[in-house]
């Protein structure tokens, strides 16, 4: 099952309904602030905020020289998606409902032992006001690229898809009602297997360059996933369910990353490629009898890819961007009115408004 990381975002940090901008262009306008006390997000290394970097290795430079300046537990140069809306990680998703439910058990314990200082604990309420993400599936699908037939991997996604909505049925169960949903991304054109690929024949790539089987196993996992959420819409009906295409949203400006202000998708900011000879990011290794260090490019806001695998920065937030508006949502609504779409306002006195939040620290 897809190795996913819990991000918990606690009431210590204030999530606020703030513009954000790339390169001056506003997202959107500021209106109020919100009050989802906690996000908690369930993902792989595209959302992974430090899974890997607490349970077994730091982030070593120059991930995260962008925006904190310093490694900070996210396998690119700085922010990802999540860190603008709302390494593969250790744990996977069983383990990290359980993770969920030990912190739910003693937030009352811990609520009330720190009176004095109240906001540094999620209150027991607070978990029914709360945004549950989750971004998964990447793993899975590269999975099943390796090791799996077309019709093998088919098999498992029935599996896979399951263990996912258990997860969502078991939070609901606990009190959870707002879920963000995303689907996995294109991974038929990510730049580690682009890079290295040369003079393919026409019916091996689509018209954009992009792997065609790997993307079609994509889309094969992302149908079952559509499918699923609209069954637990059904089931669940206190609950507000949004899908998201993150496939679309990354596919749009992978095809026209140049006409977006980006390099050639093909191209990786940190690494040593050339010549079938490969040292990965922030490491070291001996080309030609000398020792060479894979930093990174010197301006990585002009790529897509950070490592061949993870997305840059900018690439994340021209991506977060697009999701915002909704136009990659379903139900198509910004995010701006997804809460009073589904009435979570009355219900939760969730305001209508949140675009963003600013991680301030790790």
């Amino acid at each position: 099952m897809e190795r996913v990381r819990l991000f918990v975002v606690v009431a210590s940090i204030l999530v606020m309904c703030v513009a954000r901008s790339v390169g001056g262009e506003e997202v959107a306008d500021t209106l109020s602030a919100c009050d989802f006390p906690a996000i908690y997000n369930f993902g792989d290394s595209n959302s992974d905020t430090g899974g890997i970097s607490a349970a077994f290795y730091p982030m070593a430079s120059p991930c995260g020289e962008t925006f904190f300046h310093r490694p900070a537990g996210r396998g690119c140069d700085g922010r990802l998606m999540i860190d603008f809306i709302d390494g593969v990680s250790p744990f996977s998703l069983d383990i990290q409902i359980a993770q969920y439910q030990q912190l739910k058990s003693r937030t009352t314990s811990l609520y009330n032992r720190a009176k004095k200082q109240p906001r540094r604990f999620p209150r027991v309420d607070d978990f029914s006001k709360a945004l549950y993400t989750f971004d998964i599936g990447q793993n899975d699908v590269a999975a099943g690229i390796r090791k799996m037939s077309d019709e093998q991997f088919q098999a498992q996604i029935p599996d896979i898809i399951n263990q996912l909505a258990t997860a969502i049925r078991n939070l609901y169960d606990q009190g959870a009602r707002t879920f963000w949903i995303h689907n996995t991304g294109p991974i038929g054109c990510l730049a580690v297997t682009l890079h290295y690929l040369h003079n393919p024949s026409p019916d091996y790539v689509d018209r954009r360059g992009c792997v065609k089987f790997q993307n079609d196993m994509a889309r094969q996992f992302n149908r079952a996933l559509k499918q699923k959420v609209f069954q637990l819409r059904k089931e669940l009906p206190l609950a507000a369910i949004t899908h998201v295409n993150v496939f679309a949203a990354k596919y749009k400006l992978l095809s026209n990353a140049k006409k977006h202000g980006f390099l050639d998708k093909t191209k990786i900011c940190c690494g040593y490629h050339e010549d079938n000879n490969h040292v990965y990011c922030g490491n070291k290794g001996i080309i030609n009898g000398t020792q060479v260090y894979a930093g990174s490019c010197e301006d990585p806001s002009l790529y897509i890819s950070w490592d061949g695998v993870h997305y840059t920065e900018a690439a994340n937030h021209w991506i977060a961007n697009q999701l915002i508006s909704g136009s990659f949502s379903d139900p198509p609504l910004p995010i701006t009115i997804h809460a009073i779409g589904f009435n979570l306002c009355s219900s939760f006195h969730i305001c209508n408004s949140f675009l963003a939040y600013k991680l301030t620290r790790n």
